[in-house]
C-alpha cells in the first residue's frame, strides 16, 4: 500500500539536509538507548547501591518500560496538534530532565518514580521521529528511513551502553543518568538546527489520533511486538548475571559483551530495514522463528565464553531485524493517525521489556537458573509468530486501508 503522509515532505527552507535531519532524530534514539539498556549491564551496581535484590533491580527496568507504555499513546495523542518538530523538542526536554532526576533520587521508591517518568516520552519521541523521517523520503524507502532513525538506538548499544557501563562500574552508576541528560540536551540543539518544520495537519486532533485504536490490525501489530519481542528482553535484562555466572566471563569484560550485542543490533536493524522495504509481513514471518532458534542455541552456547560472545551478537541481530518491519506495519495499519500508531510500536516493545524482565526474573526466582529466560524467550517468539499469521489471515479477508 502507499502511505499518505499528512505533513509536507519538503521543509520551509532550501538549506535542509536529509542526512543531518535523520542524524538529529537518531541522536535522540542514541540517548534513549543508552539509558534503557545500560541499566541492564549495571544491575549488580544498582543492587548494591540501593541495597535491593536482583528481582527488585529488575523492577526498575520494568518501571521505565511501563512509563513508555503509558506515555507513548498519551503524549502522541496530546501532541497531535503541535508541529512535529516542536513535539520532538518537547519530548526530548522532558526525557532529559527526568533522567537528570535519577542522578539525585535518594532511595528505591524515588528511583522507581524517576525511571517511570524517564520512560514517558520514549515511545512518543520514536513515534514522531519515525513519522518525520518517513515523510522526507519516497514511500518505497520508508523502511530504510525508519531503520536509520532506529540506528541511534542500536548504535547506543555499541558506544553509549559500553561507555555507560564502564563509567558506572568505575565511577558510580548514577553518572549514567548525568551522561544521558547531557546527550538529551545536545539532541535538542541538533533537532532545532537540522530538523525541518512541518505544519500539523489541519484536521489533527486527539480524537483523530485515537481513532486508530479501533482498528484490529493495529492491535494485532502491537501484540506481535509485545509477545514476539518479549524473549529479546527476557534474555538481555539478565545478561550481566548470565555472562559472569554461567559463561564465566569476568565482570570487567561486560562492556565488550554489551558492545557485541549492540553491533548485532546495528547489523540487524539495517538488514531489517532493507528487507522490510521488500515485504513487511514476510520479514515478520521469517524473523520471529529465527529469534526462537537463536535463543535456544544461546541457552546452550552460553556455557562457554567463546560461544557466548558469538551468540550475544547473533541474538542482538536477530531481535533487531524485527523492529523496522513492526514500525512500518503500524504506519500501514493507520495512515491517517501515523504519530500515535508509530508510537505504539515502542509501547509494545516496552510492554515486551516489562514482560520479559518479569518472566525472566520469575524463572530465576524459581531456581531454574540464568539460562532459563532465553528458553522462555524462544517460546514467546513462536507465540508472536502465531499472532503474525493470524494478522496475515485477517488482512487477506479485510485488506488494510489504502
Amino acid at each position: 500500500m502507499t502511505l499518505t503522509n499528512d505533513a509536507p515532505t519538503t521543509p520551509r527552507t532550501g538549506s535542509y539536509n536529509l542526512t543531518l535531519g535523520i542524524i538529529s532524530l537518531a541522536m535522540g534514539g542514541f540517548g534513549i538507548g543508552t539509558t534503557e539498556f545500560t541499566m541492564m549491564g549495571l544491575l549488580k551496581e544498582v543492587e548494591h547501591g540501593l541495597g535491593i535484590s536482583t528481582p527488585e533491580a529488575g523492577h526498575l527496568i520494568s518501571a521505565y518500560a511501563l512509563g513508555v507504555v503509558v506515555g507513548a499513546p498519551l503524549l502522541a495523542a496530546v501532541g497531535a496538534k503541535l508541529p512535529r518538530k516542536y513535539l520532538a523538542l518537547g519530548l526530548m526536554l522532558f526525557f532529559s530532565l527526568a533522567n537528570l532526576s535519577s542522578v539525585i533520587a535518594p532511595d528505591y521508591g524515588t528511583m522507581l518514580v524517576s525511571r517511570f517518568a524517564a520512560g514517558l516520552p520514549h515511545g512518543a519521541f520514536f513515534g514522531v521521529a519515525a513519522v518525520i523521517a518517513s515523510s522526507l523520503v519516497a514511500p518505497t524507502r520508508r523502511g530504510w528511513a525508519i531503520s536509520m532513525v532506529m540506528a541511534g538506538l542500536t548504535v547506543s548499544n555499541v558506544i553509549g551502553v559500553p561507555f555507560g557501563t564502564w563509567l558506572g562500574q568505575n565511577f558510580g552508576w548514577r553518572l549514567l543518568f548525568l551522561l544521558v541528560g547531557i546527550i538529551g540536551i545536545a539532541t535538542m540543539a541538533m533537532l532545532w538546527k537540522f530538523v525541518p518544520y512541518q505544519a500539523p495537519h489541519a484536521d489533527a486532533s486527539i480524537r483523530r489520533e485515537l481513532a486508530s485504536l479501533k482498528r484490529l490490525q493495529v492491535w494485532l501489530a502491537v501484540l506481535i511486538g509485545v509477545v514476539g519481542f518479549g524473549g529479546f528482553f527476557a534474555t538481555y535484562t539478565y545478561i550481566a548475571h548470565t555472562m559472569t555466572d554461567v559463561a564465566g566471563i569476568p565482570a570487567e569484560w561486560l562492556p565488550l559483551v554489551v558492545a557485541l550485542y549492540g553491533v548485532g543490533m546495528v547489523v540487524g536493524n539495517i538488514v531489517g530495514g532493507r528487507i522490510a522495504d521488500k515485504s513487511v509481513m514476510g520479514t515478520i514471518y521469517w524473523v520471529l522463528p529465527g529469534v526462537a532458534v537463536a535463543l535456544v542455541v544461546y541457552a546452550v552456547a552460553v556455557h562457554w565464553p567463546w560461544s557466548a560472545y558469538l551468540m550475544v551478537f547473533v541474538v542482538g541481530g536477530a531481535g533487531s531485524m524485527l523492529v523496522p518491519a513492526l514500525q512500518t506495519r503500524l504506519l500501514d495499519a493507520s495512515p491517517d493517525a501515523p504519530s500515535l500508531a508509530s508510537s505504539l510500536n515502542h509501547a509494545a516493545l516496552n510492554v515486551a521489556n516489562a514482560l520479559g524482565a518479569f518472566l525472566g526474573g520469575l524463572v530465576i526466582a524459581w531456581g531454574w537458573g540464568y539460562v532459563a529466560p532465553a528458553l522462555v524467550g524462544a517460546v514467546l517468539a513462536l507465540l508472536g509468530l502465531g499472532v503474525a499469521v493470524l494478522s496475515g489471515a485477517v488482512e487477506r479477508r479485510r485488506p488494510l486501508i489504502r
